[in-house]
């Protein structure tokens, strides 16, 4: 018994591929412009691909890209059986296709699928990676003349001032590391030496932070230096002095933007997986009801349609029977082929 089973006249059948048609197309859109943002997160992991060097990273938007012009392909192609099928004279043409179109289908439905679900749990990927990243980029902040590194302080001023954050998690994070290189101090300099002999394994440390930290909305100029002496600056409590410098870390900025973008990409391809779906379904009844006309020579007679040709328990036990049988047919031939030959002398 076929599952889902609906009568067509040449009317509902017209209305029916009208309808696929104009899905195909609106499916077609949605697949550029998950193209588009494959694309375009590709573009802005390459502007910090310093800083998130990861290939689980690099992974998605290629898969986003791929996903798209996949998707373009497929619903235009759609696009076309839909629109041939109006005429019900044209479907001994396509006829031989639609099977494996249809199938293909079904895979790809799968394909957007995983690719939805992977955008929606690549956060926690983007959390680990984001916090490893800034915090090698901090590390490496003063190298700016050795290669692999001398951008690195470029990379992360644009990053803090595009983002108005500060550090990984914070400001204090900048206090914990040397981001001075030795080639712009003055060790002949008393307090220098003082400083370098009293920290932790002979670095320059103090409680300053780079420029690209200050606020601009600050009404005081930027206080970089001695961020904690209260005493070092005029009328300055560093406690509520929230607006000298970006308070939030950029890994929380970072995971912020990205997390968001990727959300945002995850709901558009899971409405093209829904729009495929349903564009799937609907070719399937196109096709079976053509398939199933009374007089084939005359298409404004009755035909019926459904999704698929039997129960879906029965066409799971169908399935794993041929699965099966595939596996004793090559069981069967490596057995012949394992066979010894005998020669007669």
């Amino acid at each position: 018994m076929a599952l889902m089973k609906v009568k067509f006249n040449l009317k509902r059948r017209v209305k029916l591929a009208q309808g696929l048609w104009l899905m195909y197309w609106l499916a077609v859109v949605v697949g550029v412009l998950v193209f588009s943002m494959g694309l375009l997160f590709k573009t802005e992991l390459r502007k910090r691909s310093e800083m998130m060097d990861n290939k689980e990273s690099h992974f998605v938007p290629n898969l986003l890209i791929l996903v798209g012009l996949v998707g373009c392909c497929i619903n235009a192609f759609g696009g076309k059986i839909s629109y041939d099928l109006l005429d019900a004279t044209k479907f001994p043409k396509w006829k031989p296709l639609l099977k494996p179109f249809l199938i293909g289908c079904i895979f790809f439905d799968m394909l957007l699928f995983f690719t939805a679900v992977l955008c929606f749990t690549m956060r926690l990927s983007l959390q680990f990676t984001l916090a490893e990243g800034l915090k090698n980029s901090m590390k490496f902040y003063k190298d700016t003349d050795i290669p692999g590194h001398c951008f690195m302080k470029r990379t992360l001023d644009l990053t803090q001032i595009e983002f108005h954050c500060c550090g990984n998690n914070n400001y204090k994070d900048w206090f914990e590391i040397q981001w001075i290189s030795n080639r712009y101090l003055d060790f002949s300099s008393k307090e220098v030496k003082d400083r370098i002999s009293s920290n932790v394994e002979g670095q320059y440390l103090m409680d300053s932070v780079p420029f690209s930290c200050c606020n601009p909305g600050s009404p005081r100029p930027c206080i970089q230096q001695q961020l904690t002496n209260d005493s070092a600056h005029y009328s300055y409590e560093h406690r509520s002095e929230e607006l000298n410098i970006w308070r939030r870390g950029c890994r929380e900025a970072l995971l912020s933007y990205y997390g968001g973008m990727m959300s945002s990409i995850g709901a558009l391809v899971l409405l093209l997986d829904v729009l495929e779906v349903a564009v799937t379904a609907g070719l399937q009844y196109l096709n079976t009801s053509l398939a199933t006309l009374v007089i084939p020579e005359e298409p404004e007679s009755e035909s019926e349609g459904w999704l698929l040709e039997k129960t879906l328990s029965e066409t799971f036990s169908d399935l794993m029977e041929k699965i099966k049988a595939l596996g004793k047919a090559n069981q069967v031939q490596e057995g012949v082929e394992e066979e010894p030959v005998v020669t007669v002398s």
